[in-house]
């Protein structure tokens, strides 16, 4: 049994190849394409889990790519990027990754990172509510929908599923390693610097003020703690 239909979009064929033997060795549905058009051509054409996405390739980037792909679908997406820089990770998920990967990387850690990308919370085992109405915030969770002054604003799916724990735990502090490990997985529990890069996107969408922000509260040495308290 497939545990997941995967698109490799890399311009380098021998990265492709070596994607493709690693990935259905470990029982993963492997396709490939060599630029972000072909990759968004296959996608309108065939339903897929997941699409690790090379940053930098000739012609469309991967960057334009991800944005193009995150317009029409919920399709988990994980950029490769040679870049250690944040701004560079940070563009990433401002174009709609769920996550990002530094090359060179080893296996067990693209691994990892597939499976906190696919990894969805069951809205059943957190709340009872549906939805949820903070102000202008909207969140509703049957349909994975965030609105902010009644417009609609677009969450990767891994953005959501955070901002569904901390909905889920409200006006208590949540520890780095808690939070990381609810939402991405067992694999995850020190990366308070890449938790703290998600929580950053989640307030520049969802915030008024994402310097100052009123649900989404850091918690310092801890944690982050979600208000959802009637405003005064």
């Amino acid at each position: 049994m497939s545990l997941g239909r995967v698109l490799v979009v890399d311009d380098d064929p021998q990265i492709r190849r070596v994607l493709r033997s690693t990935l259905a060795a470990r029982d993963y549905e492997v396709h490939d394409a060599r630029s972000g058009e072909e990759a968004i051509e296959f996608l309108r054409q065939n339903r897929l889990d997941l699409v690790l996405l090379d940053v930098n390739m000739p012609g469309m980037s991967g960057l334009e790519a991800c944005r193009q792909i995150r317009s029409s679908s919920e399709i988990a997406i994980i950029m490769l990027t040679v870049s250690e820089a944040e701004e560079d990770k940070v563009a990433a998920l401002d174009a709609g990754a769920d996550d990002y990967v530094t090359k060179p990387f080893g296996t067990p850690e693209l691994l990892a990172r597939m499976r906190a990308a696919l990894r969805r919370l069951p809205m059943s085992a957190y709340r009872v509510d549906q939805s949820l109405q903070l102000g202008d915030l909207h969140i509703d969770l049957a349909h994975r929908r965030v609105t902010v002054k009644d417009r609609q604003v677009r969450l990767t799916p891994k953005e959501f599923d955070l901002l569904q724990y901390l909905t889920a735990n409200p006006n208590i502090p949540i520890p780095h390693t808690k939070l990381l490990q609810a939402v991405w997985g067992p694999d995850y529990g020190d990366q308070v610097q890449y938790l703290r890069v998600f929580v950053n996107q989640l307030r520049k969408k969802i915030e008024e003020d994402p310097s100052r922000p009123r649900h989404i509260l850091t918690e310092p040495w801890i944690g982050y703690r979600f208000v959802n308290t009637p405003e005064t």
